[in-house]
């Protein structure tokens, strides 16, 4: 048997909707979602238009270009409601720019990717790093990173690795293996051998937590139930590196990542070693930017950086991020509001969530 919103309900619903809509209107929200039209010029807009606000009285709502067209509106020539979005069309662009760095041999310079875009070299430089979290070169040396990876691999030889990820010289690899790889190529071969890494156990509103750190910030930041399980993972991801607990100093540290877990909503600094491809860093960057307490779907963070195609891999980025709370990806949601898997259990999703949302 179909069940039927009482119609009292439904208006109730559409009134409030038309309520949050008035508000984005009047508030200049970019929203892609609804287009706004006024009874008296004819006309419809994006919520966004700068033009002159409508008396409440005298607008209508519409859904699509569609629907405000057949109602016998037509397109503002300010907001341009009939053409792209002007931000999806930046995304687009920059998608594009992304591809071309990571088929590039060599790290390309901001002149000639500026000069690609259309734009000058200083917009260039700012819209890139809004849209992608990382600066163009930033964005580079992660992809290289990513070359050189597969490659040590897949290669027998450093040497063919190196030249094989676009390098043009071994010494010019070399001088910046560690910011490469996070390690030397031998290290990363070997697991993290000749790697130190300071790490500690410790217990929080979330069961237990392990965290870890390289010389170049926290590596991870890991909740569970089982001291010992995640102190194993940790040994099979750095196999071969020294890792050193119990460090007197290091608990300042940690102390700290317990306070980020108690209290999500609190903004840090705390330094990150980040190890993972161009488009890992890419989703990693973008979940940053989601506030405390909101949420987003894999759908709109693949929209966020430039690749609305590819929310099946944002799921797999956001499933492969080592460091809890540190990188949001809590904040991830299906696009039908569930919070589907989470690294370190859906539980521990809605509690950080629900925490967020109440204070």
């Amino acid at each position: 048997m179909e069940l039927k919103m009482p119609k009292s309900s439904r208006q109730d619903r559409h009134l409030q909707a038309d309520a949050a809509r008035w508000v984005a209107v009047c508030e200049r929200h970019d929203d892609d979602t609804f287009y706004y039209a006024v009874v008296t010029t004819g006309i419809f807009c994006r919520p966004v238009c700068s033009s002159r606000q409508p008396r409440r009285e005298n607008v209508t709502f519409h859904d699509s270009v569609e629907s405000a067209t057949a109602a016998g509106y037509r397109a503002c020539k300010r907001c341009r409601p009939d053409e792209p979005a002007v931000h999806t069309t930046q995304q687009v662009l920059i998608a594009g720019i992304c591809r071309h760095i990571e088929a590039s041999e060599s790290i390309p310079d901001l002149d000639s990717l500026a000069a690609q875009a259309g734009l000058s070299r200083f917009h260039f430089h700012r819209l890139f790093k809004s849209i992608v979290g990382l600066t163009p070169r930033a964005y580079a040396v992660a992809a290289r990173a990513q070359r050189m990876q597969t490659a040590l691999r897949e290669e027998e030889r450093v040497t063919d690795a190196i030249y094989r990820a676009g390098f043009g010289s071994q010494a010019r690899f070399y001088a910046n293996s560690s910011a490469t790889l996070g390690m030397t190529p031998g290290e990363f071969r070997a697991g993290g051998a000749g790697q130190t890494i300071r790490f500690a156990l410790g217990e929080c509103a979330l069961g237990t937590i392990l965290v870890a750190a390289t010389e170049r910030g926290l590596c991870s930041i890991a909740l569970g139930d089982d001291p010992e399980s995640l102190l194993h993972e940790l040994q099979d991801r750095f196999r071969a590196a020294e890792l050193i607990g119990g460090d007197h100093d290091f608990e300042r540290t940690v102390a700290q990542v317990v306070a980020l877990v108690e209290a999500p909503t609190v903004a840090h600094d705390l330094p990150l070693d980040m190890q993972g491809t161009a488009f890992q860093q890419r989703v990693w960057a973008a979940l940053v930017r989601i506030p405390p307490g909101e949420t987003a779907t894999y759908t709109e963070v693949a929209q966020a950086i430039g690749a609305p195609k590819s929310a099946r891999a944002v799921a797999r980025a956001c499933a492969a991020n080592q460091l809890a709370v540190a990188i949001p990806c809590h904040r991830v949601i299906r696009s039908d509001g569930s919070l589907s898997g989470y690294r370190w259990g859906v539980e521990r999703k809605r509690a950080l969530l629900e925490s967020e949302r109440g204070a």
